[in-house]
C-alpha cells in the first residue's frame, strides 16, 4: 500500500518505474517506431491492460473473498461518528483509493478504525496515518 499525502484532489496515476532488458526495450520501440503503440507508456499500460484483463476472473474472486471495496471509498467525519455511535467499529478493505477526510481526528479514526487494508493508495492526515499506524496492513 502507498501513503499518499492528502490532497484537495485525488491522484489519477501513480508513477511506476520498471527495468527491462536491453533486448525487451528495444523490441518495444521497435513497435512504438513501427506504428503499433504511441510510444513506450502506451505500451506498456496495453500489456498492463490485457494482464488485468486475462486474470479478471480470479481479481473478481479474491475481491468478493476478501471483501474488498473496489475504486475509491472515502471516510467522512460523520460517518465514523455513526460508526461509533452505533458501537461498530470498521474493518476497510480497498482495492484502489481509500481517503479518511481531512477534518477526522485522530481519535475518532482510532475509534471507529479496527484495520486497514488497502492494495492501492491510502489517502489521509499525517495525525490520522500516525494514529492509525499499528492497524495499517501492509
Amino acid at each position: 500500500m502507498k501513503l499518499v499525502e492528502a490532497k484537495s484532489k485525488f491522484p489519477d496515476t501513480e508513477k511506476v518505474t520498471i527495468n527491462l532488458g536491453l533486448v525487451d526495450l528495444a523490441q518495444m520501440d521497435l513497435l512504438v517506431e513501427e506504428g503499433f503503440y504511441t510510444n513506450r507508456t502506451d505500451f506498456v499500460r496495453m500489456a498492463i491492460r490485457k494482464q488485468l484483463e486475462q486474470h479478471g476472473e480470479v481479481i473478481r474472486q479474491t475481491v468478493t473473498r476478501k471483501r474488498y471495496v473496489m475504486g475509491m471509498q472515502r471516510y467522512s467525519k460523520a460517518e465514523l461518528e455513526k460508526t461509533v455511535a452505533a458501537g461498530e467499529r470498521l474493518e476497510i478493505h480497498v482495492l484502489g483509493l481509500a481517503s479518511i477526510d481531512d477534518d477526522v481526528p485522530p481519535e475518532l479514526a482510532r475509534e471507529a478504525i479496527v484495520s486497514i487494508h488497502v492494495l492501492g493508495a491510502f489517502l489521509a492526515s499525517n495525525a490520522v496515518k500516525a494514529a492509525l499506524a499499528d492497524r495499517i496492513e501492509s
